[in-house]
């Protein structure tokens, strides 16, 4: 019986394993990288304008280091490179999103409120998105960046003895 269960549980081929890196990379450095350039577009300023509103010391150096965190980090997890060093400061932007702005709006990152001739109205975001974005980088961090990441070409596999 217990060897019918691992062989349940283990179903997939060992070339396939790593392979769910691919998409998560995609999705949760493409969304970061987004982010990021939404800040550049709508001018630093105002993002660092928001910052102090919501009393967050040195505002403009951080509304700078959270664009370059979000478009460098962003783009080292597409690419599949120091997913580990990136991940740290990703996820830092990632606690402070959710501890001075999303925590207020409850979990739900979609709040319907309601709907009329000009289309479909939403409350403020709950910190949902930022979990899962959360749950992305330790998937990666924990599971390896997966096959066609550039890591493979500056980091060396180790030998343990």
């Amino acid at each position: 019986m217990n060897e019918l269960i691992t062989r349940c549980m283990d179903v997939t081929p060992a070339c396939l394993r790593g392979w769910y890196a691919i998409p998560m990379r995609l999705i949760v450095g493409h969304g970061f990288m987004q982010h990021g350039y939404a800040k550049i577009v709508h001018g630093p300023e105002a993002f660092a304008e928001i910052l102090h509103t919501l009393g967050v010391p040195v505002p403009d150096f951080l509304a700078w280091a959270t664009i370059v965190v979000e478009l460098l980090g962003g783009l080292a997890v597409f690419l599949g490179a120091f997913i580990p060093l990136a991940s740290l400061p990703m996820a830092a932007v990632l606690l402070v999103a959710i501890f001075t702005v999303h925590l207020s709006n409850g979990f739900s990152s979609i709040k319907l409120l309601s709907v009329d001739g000009t289309g479909a109205h939403f409350g403020q975001p709950g910190y949902e998105t930022d979990l899962l974005y959360l749950a992305g980088l330790a998937s990666l961090v924990l599971g390896g960046p997966g096959p066609l990441a550039l890591s493979r070409y500056f980091l060396k596999p180790t030998t343990r003895s």
